[in-house]
């Protein structure tokens, strides 16, 4: 089952189907994947996490509240079972706290018999991030436990599936088992791709040609309890109905615009027929471009070879108009206006613009499985093993790329547009919850102030959901989904890595702090560190049993 030849019919049968759904698997698609003939290890009963209780009380906080506005504190935040019920304001910075409240005669929320207390002096409060672009993959055999604790480990509480590789019936099926707690992972989405075999367990496309067969294949996902729709592109005719079709059906929709339909429907063409949000950045710069209707593609460019794919990718942004001129500005006032989500996805591009960094991430030795390890390596038939030959031509074209491509995300946002954040880990040396984190930081250098990163990681995610009245701040009445870090987030989103942030101490020794100390989800508290030393003992086992350690492509060290 692991032959290069069931490798190579596996991509070729993606490329068969191409004239009705699609032309390849895209980034945030499924590559090659290896299996033992069965889907991905389905988690296992949760063993994890405390509650929840008749009243848990967070005492003693700084609240970050994901509305954009500034943090504020100290808090004691009262959950009932899994509600919020109750922000209280007891006491102010630097003033010792007491069981009354200063300046008041009110006292601060009092504890009975079963419920939970937690002090959290000097720590922050913040929603739980909204991961958008999520794949529960594409290596089937790291186990769904691996990555869900990753994820929670990170303090990522709901997760938007985008594809659905192992089959609609396993995505629902953890979908659900999450919701009712019974597994130890983060709310899921379950976003299927269009065209998949509802019935296969293999996350196997099926031709679709027609309107008609369309609205069908909606109706019937909608039939079976999905989520949402994940399109790399279609038939205009087709997409637009499909499109439609699920909005009825009050279904989500997203959309990788790949390069082979993106020529008759780019991100404009395909949020004025009602898609909710763009993945990645496809099909936007080709809505600006003023001087050309199709990308500079290179005569001898072969979709299909990766390094063709990538390399001339990180060139298409200064194709496009530039800022501040009509077109950039009609384009970005429509999409405003059509309450269109840009969903980046910047981490996962990132090692176009410095292989060495995203490759060497010190993550990796402690965290990555000798599967995800071997599938991230140059391949020219793996999908986001495009390494054949990159260099430092590509690496600067990268970062011109993420310039314009970073410009257009922050006036987009100062003009009203939501962003949100999503990793699509699984590719290209990105880690799951880790690369989520670096997103974060990549909006950071897109110009997004701290609070603003924040917003796009919480409340917006839940807007581009449909659950801002549930999740995505704090505020009373909503779900008790909320992330504790003990350190400040603002001054250092690098301090929310696993791996914490690296700092010297008065004594001159050098320390780690941050990390995620509590993941919060539907009022569990789930203790992070430990999540991850779980992770890093599947790591340790797994790389035993291989004799596996970390290699640098090509020299055998």
């Amino acid at each position: 089952m692991h032959s290069t030849l069931l490798r190579l019919l596996r991509i070729a049968s993606v490329f068969l189907i191409a004239g009705s759904t699609l032309v390849s698997t895209a980034q945030s698609s499924p590559k090659t994947i290896e299996t033992a003939g069965d889907t991905m290890r389905k988690a296992p009963p949760r063993a994890e996490g405390e509650g929840p209780f008749p009243h848990l009380i967070l005492r003693g906080a700084t609240l970050i509240d994901g509305t954009g506005a500034p943090a504020v504190g100290p808090v004691d935040i009262v959950i009932e079972k899994n509600r919020i019920t109750k922000i209280v304001n007891v006491g102010f910075p630097g003033v010792p706290l007491t069981d009354k409240i200063p300046g008041s005669k009110k006292f601060r929320p009092k504890a009975e018999t079963g419920d939970k207390e937690l002090d959290l002096t000097g720590m922050y409060v913040l929603p739980g991030f909204i991961n958008a672009h999520t794949h529960i993959g594409p290596e089937h055999s790291t186990g769904a436990e691996y990555i869900y604790k990753l994820w929670l480990g990170h303090g990522i509480t709901t997760v938007r599936e985008v594809w659905g590789e192992n089959g609609l019936a396993w995505t629902l099926d953890q979908r659900n088992k999450s919701a009712r707690n019974e597994i130890t992972a983060p709310r899921i989405k379950a976003y299927i791709a269009f065209g998949m075999d509802l019935k296969s367990d293999q996350g196997e496309l099926d031709t679709i040609a027609t309107p008609e067969a369309a609205r069908h294949w909606v109706d019937n996902l909608a039939d079976a309890g999905g989520d949402g729709i994940k399109f790399i592109g279609a038939p205009p005719e087709v997409f637009q109905a499909a499109i439609d079709e699920a909005r009825k059906r009050h279904l989500g929709t997203a959309a990788h615009l790949s390069q082979t339909f993106v020529a008759r429907a780019n991100a404009l063409d395909a949020a004025r027929w009602g898609l909710d949000s763009m993945e990645h950045w496809y099909g936007l710069p080709e809505a600006l471009f003023d001087n050309r209707t199709v990308q500079d593609f290179p005569l001898n460019y072969n979709y299909s070879n990766e390094q063709d794919r990538f390399g001339n990718a990180g060139r298409l942004w200064l194709q496009a108009a530039p800022p501040g001129s009509t077109k950039w500005n009609l384009v970005r006032d429509e999409l405003v206006k059509l309450d269109f989500t840009l969903d980046p996805t910047l981490t996962i591009y990132e090692a176009g613009r410095d292989l060495m960094r995203a490759r060497r991430a010190e993550w990796h030795e402690d965290y990555t499985l000798p599967v995800l390890w071997k599938h991230y390596t140059p391949s020219r038939t793996d999908h986001g093993s495009y390494w054949y030959y990159w260099t430092t031509e590509d690496e600067v074209a990268w970062k011109h790329n993420y310039q314009r491509w970073m410009e257009f995300l922050n006036d987009f946002k100062n003009h009203g547009g939501r962003v949100t954040t999503g990793e699509d880990a699984g590719f290209i040396y990105s880690l799951y919850g880790f690369g989520y984190i670096r997103e974060l930081e990549l909006l950071r250098e897109a110009g997004f102030h701290p609070l603003e990163v924040f917003r796009s990681a919480t409340l917006n995610g839940a807007h581009l959901l449909g659950v801002a009245d549930q999740l995505g701040s704090v505020e009373v009445g909503k779900l008790a989904d909320l992330v504790v870090v003990p350190v400040n987030p603002l001054e250092n989103i690098a301090a929310l890595y696993g791996t914490g942030a690296i700092k010297l101490d008065a004594n001159n020794q050098v320390t780690r702090v941050g990390g995620v100390r509590y993941t919060i989800k539907d009022g569990i508290i789930y203790d992070a560190p430990k999540l991850l030393e779980d992770v890093r003992r599947i790591v340790r086992e797994a790389k035993e049993k291989e004799k596996f350690t970390l290699t640098q492509p090509g020299t055998g060290k």
